[in-house]
């Protein structure tokens, strides 16, 4: 199987808004929409195959379209696994919209690591809009790997971006 960058594998890259491991920033350079995913685990970077799972899990990766697509990579990525969204498709000639399931927006019970990974991404967020007033707490987020961390940080991150910012924050970690 042949992966390659998605648009926001690319924005996370360069953002750094979700935590990725040395092994796993590395092995996303080479997903190129040439090499297979078992010449990147071959590449000798200590990269497992869960780390690739993840990514892709997390939209950074997606499967190129076609044999034909690999050479023109750049754009033809798409999730491996997507969520289905309710939305009008274009060139549909019937006319009538076709059957798609919606999943509810926030599952009935999340792990305390889910629910870190959902939080750090709009915790980096908050703090990262804050500019240099929010440069240390920007750095306690990027400091976290826990969702207790994160949790401990919730309050200071509500008083600085103030709470209705931080709704989206306290929805994440279950508060």
């Amino acid at each position: 199987m042949i992966l390659v960058k998605t648009d926001a594998g690319q924005q996370v890259f360069k953002d750094r808004s979700v935590r990725l491991t040395p092994r796993q920033r590395s092995a996303f350079i080479l997903f190129d929409g040439k090499r297979s995913v078992s010449e990147v685990l071959e590449a000798g970077m200590g990269i497992a195959r869960a780390d690739i799972d993840q990514m892709v899990e997390l939209g950074l990766l997606g499967r190129v379209g076609s044999s034909a697509d690999a050479a023109n990579a750049g754009t033809v990525a798409t999730p491996l696994s997507s969520t289905p969204v309710s939305a009008p498709v274009d060139g549909n000639p019937s006319g009538s919209q076709p059957e798609v399931s919606v999943l509810p927006a926030e599952p009935i019970e999340r792990s305390k690591q889910q629910r870190y990974k959902d939080a750090y991404l709009i915790a980096t967020q908050l703090t990262g809009s804050l500019g240099l007033r929010g440069f240390r707490l920007n750095l306690s987020v990027e400091g976290s790997s826990t969702y207790d961390d994160l949790l401990a940080l919730a309050p200071k991150i509500r008083n600085a971006v103030g709470p209705d910012k931080a709704a989206k924050l306290d929805r994440a970690l279950g508060i």
